[in-house]
């Protein structure tokens, strides 16, 4: 009965995500933000914050801003969110195409380096995460600093790198306790990108990315490597 229930509230928390999405789509396209790049992390970020996100940019939606030097709350959870928002994508298009061509996943250490498929990919949604992270910190960084591509690119993989590997320990790590733990235990099945159950952990996940990237993050803004959002 409780597996039937979980079922349920996980169809439920993904179709609150996915309505909080198409509610954010539009309010960007009806205000663009100052920072272009944004218009893609808000809607993606709505998808496993819901309602949180839309009530948090309604407040803080505008430009961040620095006091003494030092980033408040806000600035630094749009910093953190820009960084998710990369791993929101990547993680969509990496558990998908890992789901529908499980056997792309040798390319990333399935059965001659892990026995598991839940490692090998998480290979393939680091890398895939780090390039989205990456193109996601050099529209956001090149403009404002007014930087060619090279160094452009250069100054991205300073600011994203270690924001986005914080992020992934903590989904990682939240990952790891559903897969070996909890979903074994309450549902008795194994579950994958193809069930409700995965991507309602994945909501969970992201919640945790978010808590491990915000420390760096603040020390990343604080110390200007990184751009106020």
């Amino acid at each position: 009965m409780f597996s039937g229930l979980f079922h349920s509230l996980a169809i439920l928390s993904l179709s609150v995500g996915l309505v909080s999405a198409a509610w954010m789509l539009v309010t960007v396209r009806r205000n663009p933000p100052h920072m272009k790049v944004m218009a893609w992390v808000w809607p993606l970020c709505a998808l496993f914050l819901g309602p949180v996100l839309i009530r948090f940019h309604a407040r803080h939606g505008g430009h961040g801003s620095q006091s003494d030097g030092k980033p408040g709350f806000a600035t630094i959870a749009k910093g953190t969110l820009h960084c998710g928002a990369g791993c929101a994508l990547a993680d969509m298009i990496a558990e998908t195409l890992a789901l529908l061509f499980p056997a792309m996943l040798a390319a990333f250490g399935l059965h001659w380096f892990f026995s598991e498929k839940i490692f090998a990919a998480w290979v393939f949604d680091f890398v895939l995460a780090l390039s989205f992270g990456i193109a996601f910190q050099y529209f956001a960084i090149a403009p404002m600093r007014n930087l060619g591509l090279a160094e452009g690119l250069r100054e991205a993989i300073k600011a994203d790198t270690l924001s986005l590997t914080c992020w992934q320990i903590g989904m990682y790590g939240f990952m790891a306790l559903a897969h070996f733990w909890f979903f074994p235990q309450v549902l008795g099945r194994a579950y994958d990108a193809g069930t409700p159950e995965f991507w309602f952990a994945m909501q969970g996940a992201m919640i945790a990315g978010f808590i491990t990237a915000f420390p760096i993050n603040r020390w990343l803004i604080s110390r200007g490597i990184k751009e106020a959002m």
